[in-house]
């Protein structure tokens, strides 16, 4: 069984990643650049246990315990001994491709690579290490902990080993699979709900409806949990507009166009919950 972790990242979703992980019993190890953003990452997943304690949902031992289990460092070689190393860091290909060729020099050979990328294409990511079929897609989604589904993607070269250990490992940290064959940017999950998000925000911006009815539409009239405006500002505008940004930059297609009023927004830095304010005021 794969028991070690590391975690790239400590921002929302590399935290994420690492709570559900100590949960399930794996040792995990944070690491991100700064000794500031692991402190934040280790509160926020603290927080999150202490939330599940409170409800009844975890017991306070099983929360101390899984806490006991992750670390946290800025050396990237903390990864060394992984048996799984995924990256959770910005979503730039630069960034990522940078970081990949790092850990092609410190991951041992037989680790697991995974990706958390929501929309890039993983032969991209993995065409800059000597061994792409050992790198993989998992893209969790957020908020880690509550979100049940992990997309898994191969890349050209992924091997069919690679694979069935990441499935492992996602279904051991009790996430629901789906497989996507082909790493078009986005994959499934990222492209429908980035055409059903640039619609919504196209029909705002040019006033046949208000946020709040395109969002009730959406639950009422298709049953989503949640509308695509407010889930925009769940996962954050900025991370909306990079999505579609690059989706559209593979696929040149209209619908994935970013639309003005996303640009505007990013521009004054109303970026969802995570800044108070989105299509929705959380002030």
């Amino acid at each position: 069984m794969t028991n070690t972790l590391a975690v790239i990242g400590a921002g929302l979703m590399g935290s994420g990643i690492a709570q559900v992980s100590a949960a399930a019993g794996y040792e995990v190890v944070l690491r991100d650049v700064s000794d500031a953003a692991t402190a934040r990452g280790l509160a926020g997943i603290t927080a999150s246990f202490e939330k599940f304690v409170s409800k009844g949902k975890m017991a306070q031992a099983d929360a101390e315990a899984a806490l006991a289990r992750i670390s946290t460092t800025t050396d990237l070689g903390a990864a060394a001994g992984a048996d799984v190393v995924v990256e959770a860091v910005f979503e730039d290909l630069e960034v990522k491709q940078g970081l990949f060729r790092e850990l092609d020099k410190i991951a041992k050979a037989d680790a697991v690579l995974a990706t958390n990328t929501s929309a890039l294409p993983i032969t991209q990511i993995a065409a800059v290490t000597e061994r792409p079929e050992a790198v993989v897609g998992t893209h969790f989604f957020s908020p880690v902990p509550m979100m049940a589904l992990c997309e898994l993607v191969r890349g050209y070269k992924t091997s069919d080993e690679t694979l069935a250990r990441a499935r492992a490992f996602a279904e051991g940290v009790g996430k629901t699979c789906i497989v996507v064959n082909r790493d078009v940017a986005g994959f499934v999950t990222t492209r429908l709900i980035t055409a059903l998000a640039n619609e919504a925000v196209r029909l705002l911006d040019s006033g046949v409806a208000t946020a709040e009815d395109i969002d009730t539409a959406c639950k009422l009239g298709f049953g989503h949990a949640m509308g695509p405006l407010a889930t925009v500002d769940l996962t954050g505008v900025d991370i909306m507009r990079n999505a579609s940004r690059n989706i559209y930059n593979e696929s040149h297609s209209d619908q994935f166009a970013v639309p003005e009023l996303l640009n505007r927004l990013v521009a004054a830095g109303d970026l969802g919950r995570k800044t108070g304010r989105g299509f929705y005021d959380y002030s």
